[in-house]
């Protein structure tokens, strides 16, 4: 059945860093513009890159170290000091970052399941655990019953887009490689610069602009060249 899980660990650990990964994202948001927070977190597919040698068992390679030494400073020219962005935003950040690489990583080694029993899995693990976080904070949610309809219309199409999404992402980490796909991931910095400024009109200022562009271009040059060299090794086998 789509409930069954062959790896029930893997899939608790996914839905623990799905939820912390959630709430430090939305912690960060509380500091800083979305344009430039998207961008510190987008850190993650770098990370991820790093990591995938040990974690993932995928052949080391110095282009994705540069890749994700390149991102990293991308990162610095945004939060670089004068940028008015606030330092617990930016740990917050970073850490939604980590969390969101390990997720990514954690995705893929569950390849195995369906993409429906992870999504019901980690939705259930983040179901739980915030309803007994209930209990805790009612100051804090209680509000939300006498809110009108307008502000609850964009937190269930949160929820509905996510769900998507997450579907979507599970579905790809069990057709490609980690490193093959991470570069999709930065349109969603553009999408985050353009809500932004219709949203907030917010938009980043140039060095930021530098450093989003250096994340974008690192991602992207590096999942090209991932390509191009499976692409390659996919042609040297053929022709034996």
């Amino acid at each position: 059945t789509v409930m069954r899980s062959s790896q029930p660990v893997p899939q608790l650990v996914r839905g623990l860093l799905m939820l912390l990964t959630t709430l430090c994202a939305f912690t960060t948001l509380r500091y800083l513009p979305q344009a430039e927070a998207t961008a510190i977190i987008f850190l993650a597919p770098l990370i991820m890159l790093g990591a995938a040698p040990w974690l993932l068992r995928e052949p080391p390679k110095r282009s994705r170290w540069i890749a994700a030494l390149a991102g990293f400073i991308g990162v610095l020219f945004i939060v670089r000091p004068g940028s008015g962005l606030d330092p617990i935003g930016v740990l917050y950040g970073i850490l939604t970052a980590c969390f969101l690489a390990g997720q990514f990583i954690v995705t893929r080694r569950l390849a195995n399941d369906h993409a429906l029993t992870s999504l019901i899995w980690s939705g259930l693990f983040g179901t739980i655990a915030l309803t007994l976080t209930l209990f805790f904070f009612q100051d804090a949610w209680q509000p939300l019953w006498d809110a009108p309809l307008f502000y609850w219309l964009p937190l269930l199409a949160t929820g509905v887009f996510g769900a998507l999404g997450h579907l979507l992402q599970i579905q790809a980490y069990r057709s490609a490689p980690a490193s093959v796909l991470a570069p999709f991931n930065y349109a969603h910095i553009l999408g985050a610069c353009a809500w932004g400024w219709i949203i907030y009109r917010h938009m980043p200022d140039a060095w930021s602009w530098v450093g989003i562009g250096i994340i974008c271009s690192s991602g992207i040059a590096i999942g090209l060249i991932e390509w191009y060299g499976a692409q390659r090794t996919k042609i040297d086998r053929q022709a034996e």
